[in-house]
């Protein structure tokens, strides 16, 4: 994964505010960019915000009787990423092959010797519905809920029984009622300045990319008066004089029922007034209209642009970006807000990295040598092939000096490797990695983002006309790649 080049400039952004590219895109070549709303165009505090959801939600499950009086929102058990075992009622970390590398019981991690015993010879496969993905910020509330549910039902304390999967499926569905009620964005319209975090760059980076040519969709599963007041707040007082956001737009499209937008043909309705007064739309799109429900396929077939002419811009790993991808093949990109916050953990982890990887090579150096002095006394006793010269307490001398040199390194490499994987979150470190590999996100986001970054505005220091350049990609066995012994 690579940054768009550039020499060094004031205007040069932070590390962690760069483009990253997975496959080659040349912006040149878009001609129109859609974008998603909530955590994309429209950037949310998400402690308070998930706070919300889940206080809301909370206290639905305490009408019913559930003893969550007590519960409070933890920002920090949950990251996005993570995945759901309905089945034994676990969180998991895996890494790009599904292999569990970090498990969690309710809210108490499991040890070592716990986890290998559930996922030892179990993967973790998104197309089973054993396993749900906590694929956007909008899950740490569900996610924290649930894991504290789990405790609860395993002291025997909730109402009636429940299996973990029936559990998490009622855990569900009291956090989407949030979301589909509106007392959530009914609160948050209320008092947006509590919720909304301002972008200024967001603004200009939109301007550009409009008079560069590029039409601008805004394509959002929110409905419109939700929508009209939460792009108003983060955009109009950052637009030149007498510019609303409604400008920026060739098409906005609200209530899209994403992902059925992309996979299904549905209606689109014209909204025709700002009460949000609905007619069936007859006839075509129109340019700068205002739209709810619809599909992909008209959109494509209005503007005369479809494919890789298209790129969309989200924060939902499958909403969003998956079934954009697979299904139309637009380019896309996804924004995860949480990589600043990485790029920079990383930087400041740097020198210790490298104190690491040098020790971890002295490391495979020494377990080589105690290979193969094993290997000579092996040979030594069994009295088979090429013998080394020395007898057999010479080598076994060496043998265990080798290992007293491997424990004593150990001991110092432990504690460095320790801190590395808790980088970011102390029960879950790093989103992107899992141990020494890239996470299951981290192979979602290979596989299906051509390119991502942390927020929007990014593209302000990208320009319109970027080529942006996938990396090479490397190989165990590429020249200069770790040694094999």
């Amino acid at each position: 994964m690579a940054t768009l080049d550039g020499s060094a400039s004031p205007s040069s952004p932070a590390p962690g505010r760069g483009v990253f590219c997975n496959r080659t895109l040349n912006l040149r070549s878009v001609r129109a960019i859609g974008y998603d709303m909530d955590y994309t165009l429209v950037d949310y505090r998400v402690a308070a915000f998930e706070q919300m959801v889940y206080a809301q939600a909370r206290e639905r499950l305490a009408s019913e009787g559930w003893p969550v009086g007590s519960l409070a929102f933890d920002p920090r058990m949950v990251t996005r990423g993570l995945v759901i075992d309905t089945e034994l009622g676990n969180l998991v970390k895996a890494n790009r092959f599904g292999f569990v590398k970090r498990a969690m019981h309710g809210t108490r991690m499991l040890e070592f010797a716990e986890q290998r015993d559930a996922y030892g010879q179990t993967l973790v496969d998104l197309s089973d519905s054993r396993w749900v993905f906590l694929n956007t910020l909008f899950s740490l509330s569900e996610g924290c809920l649930f894991a504290q549910a789990v405790d609860l039902m395993d002291q025997g304390a909730l109402p009636r029984a429940f299996e973990y999967a029936s559990l998490y499926r009622h855990v569900r569905a009291r956090v989407d009622a949030q979301h589909l009620e509106g007392h959530l964005k009914a609160e948050i319209a209320a008092a947006p300045d509590r919720y909304v975090v301002q972008d200024p760059e967001a603004a200009l980076a939109l301007l550009d990319q409009k008079a560069a040519g590029k039409k601008l969709l805004l394509i959002t599963n929110s409905e419109w008066s939700f929508t009209a007041k939460m792009m108003a707040h983060a955009y109009d007082r950052h637009l030149p004089e007498g510019m609303t956001w409604r400008q920026l737009f060739d098409l906005v499209i609200v209530a899209a029922r994403k992902p059925a937008f992309f996979l299904e043909r549905g209606p689109f309705f014209e909204v025709v007034d700002e009460a949000g007064l609905l007619r069936p739309l007859a006839g075509p799109l129109r340019p700068g209209g205002l739209y709810l429900g619809g599909c992909a396929a008209q959109v494509e077939r209005d503007l005369g642009i479809s494919g890789d002419e298209i790129l969309y811009v989200g924060d939902h790993m499958f909403g969003d970006v998956h079934v954009s991808k697979r299904t139309l093949s637009w380019r896309t990109a996804l924004v995860l807000r949480e990589l600043e916050a990485e790029v920079a953990a990383l930087e400041a982890f740097r020198a210790t990295e490298l104190r690491l990887m040098a020790l971890m090579r002295e490391k495979e150096i020494l377990e080589a040598r105690l290979s193969r002095a094993r290997l000579a006394l092996q040979r030594l006793h069994a009295g088979y092939g090429p013998q080394e010269s020395g007898h057999a307490p010479d080598l076994e001398a060496r043998v265990h000096d080798l290992r007293g040199e491997l424990v004593a390194l150990d001991a110092e490499i432990a504690p460095l490797a320790k801190a590395g994987t808790e980088l970011t979150n102390t029960r879950w470190g790093l989103l992107t990695r899992a141990g020494n590999d890239k996470s299951h996100l981290t192979r979602q986001i290979e596989r299906y983002a051509d390119i991502y970054t942390s927020r929007v505005s990014n593209f302000l220091h990208a320009t319109p006309f970027a080529y942006f350049r996938s990396p090479r990609g490397n190989l165990p066995h590429d020249p200069g790649a770790a040694s094999s012994l």
